[in-house]
């Protein structure tokens, strides 16, 4: 297996004595503004932080702060894409670390994209984000080809558009594959889930 083009070169990241501690949401607001000026990789990331935050919250009852940490890790996830593409994920990671954020929210962040960054997910929320990634981006592009939106949208029609090539080709299947691998829940359960859960999202 060739090395990951964007390998961060280490597992560790944070201080253990940044437990906890996350940016307000009005920080994490303005960060994501400041660094991401595209506003359709802004909504993503948005889409993303609500997918993950209802996910925590409904399925894996977690308290309010467990469920920011989510959030946050999927609000921020690509804020340095855009900017910074041959260094994505090292440069949010950096300033996240520099902001004293849980060394959880980063190594999640860290994680998304574990052939691209080298870091393995090893948790439950790493394992999500690195499941909600793609099929979030996948689904809102089906969405936007319908002229009802979300409105009506099963899951029958995604799985279709998966198997479908063509169709945003750019959103590659083997890591969604590999991703629901790595849980036990059916992928036809995290389509619905994710179609209920951004379908709001502005």
């Amino acid at each position: 297996m060739s090395s990951p083009i964007l390998a961060l070169g280490r597992n560790s990241f944070g201080s253990p004595a940044n437990t906890d501690k996350l940016l307000t949401p009005e920080e994490a607001t303005t960060l994501l503004i400041e660094w991401v000026p595209n506003e359709r990789l802004r909504l993503h990331m948005k889409q993303v932080a609500a997918v993950m935050k209802a996910w925590a919250l409904e399925k894996e009852h977690a308290d309010e702060l467990t469920a920011r940490k989510w959030e946050q890790a999927g609000l921020l996830h690509d804020a340095d894409w855009e900017k910074y593409p041959d260094a994505h994920c090292r440069i949010i990671i950096e300033k996240l670390e520099e902001l004293n954020v849980d060394p959880e929210v980063i190594h999640c962040i860290a994680s998304h994209g574990p052939h691209y960054f080298g870091v393995e997910p090893n948790n439950t929320m790493d394992r999500m984000i690195y499941v909600f990634d793609e099929l979030s981006g996948f689904i809102h592009a089906a969405a936007l080809i319908r002229p009802t939106r979300y409105e009506g949208m099963d899951v029958k029609s995604i799985m279709k558009k998966l198997k479908t090539p063509s169709f945003a080709a750019q959103v590659s299947r083997d890591d969604i594959n590999d991703a629901i691998s790595r849980i036990d829940t059916p992928l036809e359960e995290i389509i619905q889930f994710i179609i209920e859960h951004q379908k709001e999202v502005q």
